[in-house]
């Protein structure tokens, strides 16, 4: 199911969100530069990546935050800002710019330590926007679980489908879960469980907001 676009319009400009998707294609720019020489391509994911295992011996303060602008190729970017403009724009409504700039970052920073949880010793950077777009995604769950996905569904033939959110993302967060437990296994190297929390958290943060609404 690949989301095409939601049923509810932004009543405002996200600019924070295109301000988001701006930095990392920026940042993926400069990456292609190194993609040229595998060494200072490495050399720069784990410089800017966050490594579990260095948490035991030199806490990576600074990748806490650069992590999730650093992204493994193009199809991480590509499937990550995707989802970022079709989910972020309503959630950037609901909570305003700043508020919405802060929900991401520390919807970031959740995600990365849920992973760290299940991977304390990782030798290896975790990257990606994707845990603070899987919190947007769970906020955008329980504030907008009235809308439709519109989505290109493949079985046998491809064709395209309205499904209600609250379906389409109560299924992509099973499947975070379910694919969290097979790697643990087999070792797929997706953060499962980065997105599993960026989800809970993302949840967590609109029920209260949603809770501050009926309240006024």
């Amino acid at each position: 199911m690949f989301p095409l676009y939601d049923t509810i319009p932004s009543l405002r400009k996200p600019v924070v969100n295109y301000m988001i998707v701006i930095t990392n294609i920026l940042v993926f720019l400069y990456e292609l530069t190194l993609f040229w020489d595998p060494e200072l391509l490495q050399e720069f994911f784990y410089t800017f990546g966050f490594v579990p295992e260095r948490m035991f011996y030199a806490f990576p303060v600074l990748q806490i935050f650069t992590h999730m602008f650093v992204h493994g190729g193009w199809s991480h970017i590509i499937g990550n800002m995707w989802f970022l403009k079709i989910f972020g724009d309503n959630v950037e409504d609901a909570m305003g710019h700043f508020k919405f700039f802060l929900f991401y970052i520390t919807g970031g920073i959740f995600a990365l330590f849920f992973h760290v949880i299940f991977n304390p010793f990782s030798p290896y950077p975790l990257v990606g926007a994707s845990g603070a777009i899987s919190a947007v995604m769970g906020a955008y769950f329980i504030l907008f679980y009235y809308s439709r996905i519109v989505s290109l569904v493949f079985f046998i033939l491809p064709f395209i489908v309205e499904i209600p959110a609250v379906i389409y993302l109560f299924v992509w967060f099973l499947l975070q879960v379910l694919n969290g437990m097979l790697a643990d296994v087999t070792g797929t190297g997706v953060a499962y469980w980065a997105h599993a929390g960026g989800f809970i958290y993302g949840v967590l943060v609109g029920m209260r907001i949603r809770k501050k609404r009926y309240w006024y």
